[in-house]
């Protein structure tokens, strides 16, 4: 039960939709209640993550066959889309710094903004992150550095941060 929060915020940063998260929670207890046997009793927020993540990637994999694809190429594709989309004077003109912050956010590539979101949203350390996404710390800690710097030069494209160099 105390787990049950921080599944939720986990599967807020892996499917877009709230309903979408409460049922990858939802499915996640009901395969932990299943092979609770096979469970030793010992980091129990590692082992729900695990059963999250393999959970999320079975129902990614039926949903969408094209993942089969070069994901490279659909990250480019993305990055490219979101430049066009979002330029430095639209976010600069009447907004506010939580607002660029979230533009930023969402102009990340789904594999650097859900590291941010589980380590500067949720709190998670990098061994929890690394966990719930399934890759290595190393892995973790460049992704969120990338993200990070990307983040500071949108905020510094819209004049809210300095310049690279400039501390």
């Amino acid at each position: 039960m105390p787990e049950i929060d921080v599944l939720l915020r986990v599967a807020r940063t892996l499917v877009p939709r709230p309903a979408d998260a409460e049922d990858l929670v939802q499915d996640t207890l009901i395969r932990a209640y299943r092979s609770i046997e096979s469970f030793d009793g010992s980091h129990p927020r590692a082992w729900l993550l695990t059963i999250m993540r393999n959970a999320q990637i079975n129902r990614t994999r039926r949903r969408r066959p094209e993942l089969l694809d070069d994901p490279d190429a659909a990250l480019e594709q993305s990055d490219e889309q979101d430049e066009h989309r979002h330029s430095p004077e639209a976010v600069v003109v009447g907004a506010s710094f939580d607002a660029v912050v979230v533009d930023a956010l969402d102009a990340l590539p789904d594999r650097f903004r859900q590291v941010v979101e589980l380590i500067d949203v949720d709190g998670l350390t990098y061994a929890e992150a690394a966990e719930a996404i399934g890759a290595p710390v190393g892995t973790v800690m460049s992704r969120l550095h990338r993200a990070r710097t990307r983040i500071r030069n949108r905020l510094a494209a819209a004049g809210l941060a300095p310049r690279s160099g400039t501390r």
